[in-house]
């Protein structure tokens, strides 16, 4: 390309008057990298200096649903297979007065709490997922936003005495900061391995963090340039134990980054800008138009939002799932009269959701195959679903052998910020049913009430077998978050 930079102020001032939908990013502007000069300052300006007050209320709603569904996907983290062995890595650096490791008696310093706690949320797949603006991001570039600003702002604010209202401010400002990083990345962040919630949530645990130490504008920039150097996870590693580890080893990142930085460490203080920075050689280059101006401009907790998960596995099997729960209930379609399902879905989705023939439960976390499956024999898809013991069942391997996952044109047409979906089920005696769903339960165009979250945090503690009336007692510290005078009862009642 001859022209390499983005010189256009026309550009930058359309971008910061937030204005319009942001654009997908042309072939052209994918292979250029912009000029944004100061663009890791701006970010930090926007960490450091937004209050509650400027947050708009239903935002503030929004976040305590995700909240309050992360804490309980911790619960049920806490019994997943990965809790075992971490533990046993971990106890060793238990501490009097630590920070709190959710569903264990165990208190670490709080880079360790925020590093078991973020595995835990992510351990199920289960946490909820950014949605995207622009039709080649592939669907937000699935990030999971809440688990790792969320994992590392409670570690940190538990141990220096914080408020429910510091908890709030540094998790909507890193989920901000995080998702909009994600937004900028060119796709091919995504399209070439990286797992971005290992990534750009580095990014946002470290903003969460950086605004908890109440850090100046520079020891911030450097904030940012620290947690950068630590982004990592990648698309490989999905259906094993290193797919949480990349949660919680970013959410870890960020309590570090932000402790260096308040003793005087240094780093690149343009680390997103760079020519040599995070988004030229992770992404090979970004949208001005997706980040400048755009830190709340609008919130994206509100749009386009994020979605909250019906089921313990990767979100893009959701649509499909429901529209398949729908077209079973419909019809009382029964297992053993199925011949054959073929989902249609777009390329993104049949290369990420790769375990077509998965035989344990990591494996069906990322199978379109098990998903339908499983609806098919037991009409529910639940932690219980997702175990090595259901996935290895003959009559589940039978089934999964007659589901089809396949690229569809329409599907493909319909473009990556969808989850366009269209189902077949045809019988054994010839009856055919079909549906198509591009969004599924719990995403903004379908969202879970307060009360149904609820509900799934119910689900989540009982799975854990944790005590009712600490269940309850969560649900309501949680509701009336802005309300606490610091985090022990809530720490106390997540704790063993």
């Amino acid at each position: 390309m001859k022209r390499r930079e983005f010189v256009g102020a026309t550009l930058l001032a359309a971008a910061a008057s937030g204005a319009g939908e942001t654009p997908a990013l042309s072939q052209e502007r994918a292979e250029e990298f912009p000029s944004v000069p100061g663009l890791t300052g701006d970010v930090c300006d926007f960490l450091l200096r937004t209050r509650l007050e400027d947050i708009p209320g239903g935002v503030h709603a929004l976040a305590r649903k995700s909240i309050l569904d992360a804490l309980g996907l911790a619960l049920a983290g806490s019994r997943s297979s990965l809790a075992p062995p971490l533990l046993q890595y971990l106890g060793a650096t238990a501490v009097p007065g630590g920070s709190t490791v959710i569903g264990t008696p165990l208190r670490l310093a709080p880079r360790f709490a925020a590093f078991a706690n973020g595995c835990f949320i992510h351990a199920d797949d289960f946490d909820d997922t950014q949605l995207a603006q622009a039709p080649g991001r592939v669907y937000g570039l699935l990030t999971h936003p809440t688990v790792t600003a969320l994992a590392s702002a409670l570690a940190v604010c538990e141990a220096r005495g914080l408020t429910g209202r510091d908890l709030l401010a540094a998790y909507q400002v890193g989920v901000e900061v995080e998702c909009k990083i994600a937004e900028a990345a060119s796709p091919r962040h995504y399209n070439d391995g990286f797992h971005t919630t290992g990534t750009v949530g580095t990014f946002g645990a470290a903003a969460a963090c950086a605004r908890l130490h109440a850090l100046e504008r520079l020891p911030a920039q450097f904030c940012l340039g620290i947690a950068a150097a630590q982004a990592g996870g990648l698309r490989a590693n999905f259906g094993s134990m290193m797919k949480p580890f990349h949660a919680g080893h970013a959410a870890e990142a960020g309590v570090v980054s932000a402790d260096l930085a308040a003793l005087g460490w240094t780093a690149s203080p343009e680390i997103l800008e760079s020519k040599l920075g995070w988004f030229r050689a992770a992404a090979g280059g970004f949208d001005p138009l997706a980040i400048v101006g755009r830190l709340g401009n609008p919130w994206t907790l509100l749009a386009p939002g994020v979605s909250i998960k019906p089921h313990p596995s990767g979100s893009l099997t959701h649509p499909a799932m429901g529209e398949v729960q729908r077209l079973i209930a419909a019809h009382d379609i029964r297992a053993a009269d199925v011949q054959e399902v073929v989902v249609g879905g777009n390329s993104r989705m049949v290369s990420t959701l790769f375990h077509h023939r998965p035989t344990n439960g990591l494996q069906a976390k990322f199978s379109m195959e098990f998903g339908v499956a499983i609806l098919l024999l037991e009409r529910k898809a639940n932690l219980g679903e997702y175990t090595d013991e259901v996935v290895a069942r003959p009559d589940v391997q039978a089934m999964i052998r007659r589901v089809r996952f396949e690229v569809d044109p329409e599907a493909e047409r319909e473009g990556f910020d969808k989850m366009t979906s269209i189902v077949r089920i045809r019988l054994r005696d010839g009856t055919q049913y079909a549906g198509q769903a591009q969004f599924a339960r719990g995403s903004p165009a379908m969202p879970m009430s307060f009360a149904e979250v609820a509900d799934k945090f119910r689900g989540c503690a009982e799975f854990a077998h944790w005590p009712r009336e600490k269940t309850g007692v969560v649900i309501d510290l949680v509701g009336h978050l802005e309300e606490l005078r610091d985090l022990a009862p809530l720490a106390a009642a997540l704790r063993a």
